[in-house]
């Protein structure tokens, strides 16, 4: 049965633009758009349901390509230490910090984590959601990240949601491998990658490359492994310091990196050369009050795709809002309303590899997406907080919250 949607203003974010179809219509088979384009020039269709959408504006769903969804724990008690003054490092030696998560992920039964996960997920999903991306690493041991990652595709069959599961073993050194970043990526590399990927509990792979975490050679052996396992790659770098990650990642014809607050331009005309998708996550920058922008203007010039997410985790960006983000984009990044928007739609499709179904709104694409009552498309990102009124329709069915 093919549904008639009309009486709505598009934002179709075709090429990345705001591509405006004013007094529009969008025609929808099953889970697809098969027609969209002015109401005036419906094609017949026949026996066909209409929906009248009051002449509310209409993007594709939104698309949180970079979230740490799922954990145990909580870390609020270290935000209210930091303010007081305690330093990360202190933090960090009183066995807080990543360190606490993990052992609050391990303790976790598969059920409180996808309890927990599916509170903070169905905020996200309130605020026009419909793909999200889910990173493991909060495990760091095979039984633990087979968990996280069990919990994300639980997420995906339980709520109407489109669910991406990125493992991300090489998030940061286990105890157990104290001093011994070398034995654990091997591990990674020969025993986990390999286990959860003949389980179809992996999409694409992650690492941190960072002084703090791994090197670029470590994360190399990481790729190549993910390559032979015919998996995409995507990385965390150039967030604290410059080691050329996203060059790395580049090379490896990565989706996406991520973070790159100190990128270079020469990071930025590799990443350009591969169509790897530059991830920033303003949330993490606020909340880390940090002050090494990333740089836009190379990224501009040489024309990298720049998608926005929550990096929604419990340590340094505890973030329930992708509309949120669109604002700090705007406002912290001086980001336009548009760039942001295509950032949360049709880049952060390509983010997850996910751009020749997701993420505008064209015939033959599926049906995801969200009419708002606003003013313009700028008002995602013009408005602080709250619940914009909306309507969600996923695979081409209304979504009820």
């Amino acid at each position: 049965m093919k549904t008639l949607w009309q009486n709505c203003h598009v934002a179709s974010m075709a090429n990345g633009a705001y591509s405006i179809i004013e007094d529009a219509a969008i025609v929808t088979e099953g889970a697809h758009i098969v027609w969209i384009g002015p109401r005036a020039e419906v094609p017949d269709q026949g026996d066909i349901k209409t929906v009248d959408l009051n002449g509310a504006w209409v993007t594709p769903g939104l698309i949180d390509c970079h979230t740490h969804t799922v954990f145990g724990g909580n870390r609020s008690g270290e935000f209210e230490q930091r303010l007081q003054g305690v330093s990360y490092a202190e933090i960090a030696a009183a066995g807080g910090g990543i360190a606490s998560t993990v052992r609050a992920t391990r303790a976790a039964s598969e059920e409180d984590l996808f309890a927990s996960a599916k509170r903070r997920l169905q905020q996200l999903l309130k605020d026009g959601v419909t793909t999200v991306e889910i990173k493991s690493g909060y495990g760091l041991d095979l039984a633990s990240e087979r968990k996280m990652l069990r919990v994300a595709r639980q997420l995906g069959e339980q709520l109407p949601v489109t669910v991406r599961n990125t493992c991300l073993a090489a998030h940061a050194l286990p105890p157990e491998y104290k001093d011994r970043a070398d034995d654990y990526i091997a591990h990674i590399c020969s025993d986990m990658l390999p286990a959860l990927a003949a389980e179809n509990l992996v999409d694409a792979v992650d690492a941190f490359c960072e002084y703090l975490a791994f090197s670029t050679e470590q994360v190399e052996q990481v790729f190549i492994t993910a390559g032979q396992l015919g998996l995409p790659v995507k990385l965390h770098a150039e967030q604290l310091s410059s080691m050329h990650g996203s060059s790395l990642a580049a090379r490896y014809q990565a989706l996406s990196a991520d973070h790159l607050e100190f990128m270079t331009e020469e990071d930025a005309i590799a990443m350009a050369a591969s169509d790897t998708v530059a991830v920033l996550l303003p949330g993490a920058f606020y909340f880390l009050r940090e002050t090494q922008l990333p740089p836009m203007d190379a990224l501009r010039k040489h024309g990298v795709k720049i998608a926005i997410a929550t990096d929604l985790n419990p340590g340094t960006s505890p973030g329930l809002s992708l509309r949120l983000m669109l604002n700090m984009a705007c406002t912290l990044f001086r980001m336009t309303p548009e760039e942001a928007l295509a950032g949360a739609t049709i880049h952060a499709a390509q983010a997850l590899g996910m751009a020749d179904t997701h993420g505008s709104l064209e015939a033959g694409k599926v049906a995801d997406f969200v009419a708002w009552n606003i003013e313009r498309p700028a008002d995602l990102a013009y408005w602080l907080g709250g619940d914009i009124e909306k309507r969600v329709v996923r695979h081409g069915v209304e979504s009820t919250f």
